[in-house]
Order: C-alpha cells, then structure tokens, then sequence
C-alpha cells in the first residue's frame, strides 16, 4: 500500500502536465482577436466581440462553428445582408462536410425568410427534405406559404409535416380549406368554396368554422330550413360556438317567419350553456318581441344564475327601460360606471400571445395562431382586466 500511493500521486502529476502543455498548445494556435473577442463579451461589449471574431473568422477560415455562430447572431440583430454573406461564404465552400453544409443551407433558408425573400427561402427550405432539417424547414414552409395566402401548398406541407413527424395537423388543414373556400365565395365560385368545405369537414369533423361557413352558404341562397340545420350541427362538434351563430340564426327563424321557435331554441341553448353574447342575442329579441319587462326577467334570471359584472351591466340596460324619469338619472350613472368597469371584460383573448379584440378571430392577428381565440369574453374565461 505504501508503494500504491505514491505511484497514484506520480501518475495524477504526469497527467496533469500533459494537459497542460496541451492547453497552452491550443491557446498558442488561436488568434489573439478570439481572446480579445472572448473578453469583450464578458464585460458585455457586443459590438466590439463580433468586430473580434470577425478577425478571426478572416485569420482562420477552419472557425466553422464561429460562422455559424456569427450568421445566427447577424440574423437575430437584423443585419440580414451580414447574415446572408456569412452563411453563403459557408455554403459555397468545397471542402464543407455534408452534414455542416445542410446546416448552411438551413441558416441561408432562414436569411432569406428574415429578409422577405421568399422564392430563394422556399427552394432551399425544399432542398432539405430527407434531412435532419427535414422537420424545421417543412414549419418554416408553413409559415412562409400562410403569409403568401398559398393554402394550396399550405395543405400540402400540413400532410408532410404529418408523414415525418407522426403528429397530425387536420386541424389546420381544415383552416386552410376554409380560407380557400372563403376567396371562392368572395369570387362568387359557391361550389368550389362548397367543396373546400366538405374536404374541411372530412379532415377535421369538428371544424366548426367550415359548419358555420356552410350554414352561411345556405342562408344567402334563402334556404333557411337548411341554413338551421347546418348550424344545429355547432352543438355537437362545440356547443361554446353557438353564440356565434345566435344572431344568424334568429335572423333565418325571421325570414321563416317563425321568431317564437327561434327564441324558443335560443333559451334552451342558454339554458344549457351559460353565454354572455347568447343572452345579449336573446335579451335584444324578446325585448323586441316581448317588451321590456320580459326582457328585465331574463337578464335578471340568468344573473342570478351565473353573477357577472357583464351581466349587470346587461341589467341595468334593461332596468333603465322601466324606471321612472326622475329614477332614471341615477340608474344611467350607475350603469356608466359599470359599463366603463367591464370594457376589458368583454374582450376576446387569444390563448397563445394574450392579444385582446372586439371581435372573434380564427386566426390571431397578432401572433398568426390559429383557433387560438376562445368563443368566450374575458370575464367568462377568467382572463385578468
């Protein structure tokens, strides 16, 4: 044990020494700019760190892991032409490996896509199919064909995106369709958008944007039977969308001059699914049907069932319909105060980026998600003001 011990510490030293002497070998090839570089990113001077390993990248064109790093950074700076100069120096080099070369591509791709270049972004992005960047570049596909509004091809990825990476995107193929059925209506093609419809519903059943496009299809034709049975198919794919055919759909029940049976659904729907936007539908047909007092009755029952500041604000709108005048000043303030309390709360919230509207959008103008917008206010979701 005694000759054990020193032999361990003999071998540890010479171990020690040979890394480092292997260490000062490797610090004496590097270039004195990557020091220098390497020093001004600790004390945070970005500017002057790039400047640095540019040298670098001048003295020693091996530094192909700084490329990268460089280009990615130009990239992010939006110094895109800095970028693109970067990574074609890379992609037009001979002596590149296969796999770093793939890499290259996939980083001009992005270049191109950065710089609004879309052509040159799309036949590189295509070019690494079969590729470990196979994946990435199909997600950069799809966005750069939603931004050209090419939904054709947008499907078209979705189902590649699908085949590599085992996860289906019906859902958002029934979105495309569903704008490809909409630049059909507008162009007055009703059976075209009718069949981009159809392929919606077969890749997605619960598409309730592509029921709700149907059912309006049918309305503007003036068949109205048709147009309610359609929307009726809302409850069963999600019945947390009904509110937004409620208004449509009584319309249609008016045109059949049936507005009893309209209100009558509508009542069962709030009955069964607690809506702020169904009761307003409601409360503005029966106050027109039914006159004031009914009107009072239902915004005071569903208050009491589900509280809300929206639905106070509701019944205090219907209250100022039967005070009397000299009662009525004071009930108007409180009704201001209140109205100008639940403003925020009657906001659509997208779920991905938080962004707040009036109205309810399938496809997030701010953050591009799509179906990321519940069919609900704020105050009923819970969203903070």
């Amino acid at each position: 044990m005694l000759l054990i011990f020193p032999l361990f510490f003999g071998m540890g030293w010479l171990a020690a020494r040979i890394d480092i002497k292997e260490l000062l070998s490797e610090s004496s090839v590097l270039p004195h700019s990557y020091f220098q570089g390497l020093n001004f990113l600790l004390n945070e001077q970005q500017d002057k760190a790039i400047e640095a390993f540019i040298e670098v990248v001048k003295v020693d064109p091996q530094t192909i892991e700084l490329h990268f790093a460089l280009g990615s950074l130009f990239r992010r700076r939006g110094e895109v032409d800095r970028a693109l100069r970067m990574h074609h120096n890379l992609v037009d080099r001979a002596d590149l490996s296969e796999d770093k070369r793939q890499q290259a591509v996939f980083e001009l791709a992005q270049d191109y896509l950065k710089a609004g270049i879309l052509d040159r972004a799309e036949s590189l992005f295509s070019e690494l199919e079969g590729t470990p960047y196979a994946k990435q570049s199909l997600e950069f596909l799809l966005e750069l064909f939603q931004k050209e509004h090419d939904w054709l091809k947008a499907i078209a990825v979705t189902k590649r995106l699908t085949a590599v990476s085992g996860q289906p995107n019906n859902k958002h193929a029934a979105f495309f369709y569903c704008e490809l059925a909409s630049e059909e209506m507008t162009g007055g093609d009703l059976a075209a958008a009718s069949e981009h419809l159809q392929q919606a519903l077969s890749d997605d059943p619960k598409s309730v944007r592509a029921t709700m496009m149907q059912g309006d299809m049918a309305a503007t034709a003036g068949q109205y039977e048709q147009a309610i049975a359609i929307w009726k198919n809302i409850e069963e794919q999600d019945a947390l969308y009904l509110p937004l055919i409620a208004e449509r759909m009584l319309q249609a029940y008016t045109s059949l001059q049936r507005d009893d049976e309209g209100i009558a659904l509508l009542r069962d729907y709030l009955n069964k699914y607690h809506s702020l936007d169904l009761m307003n539908v409601l409360f503005d047909s029966v106050l027109k049907k039914e006159g004031p007092a009914a009107a009072y009755k239902l915004v005071r029952d569903e208050l009491e069932r589900h509280p809300t500041l929206l639905g106070l604000d509701k019944l205090l709108e219907a209250r100022l319909l039967e005070v009397s005048t000299e009662r009525r000043a004071d009930t108007k303030l409180v009704k201001d105060l209140v109205h100008n309390r639940t403003r925020n709360l009657a906001m659509y919230h997208c779920a991905n980026c938080g962004f707040k509207a009036r109205q309810f959008y399938w496809h997030c103008p701010a953050c591009q998600a799509w179906d990321s917008y519940s069919p609900r206010r704020g105050e009923e979701t819970g969203m903070p003001l």
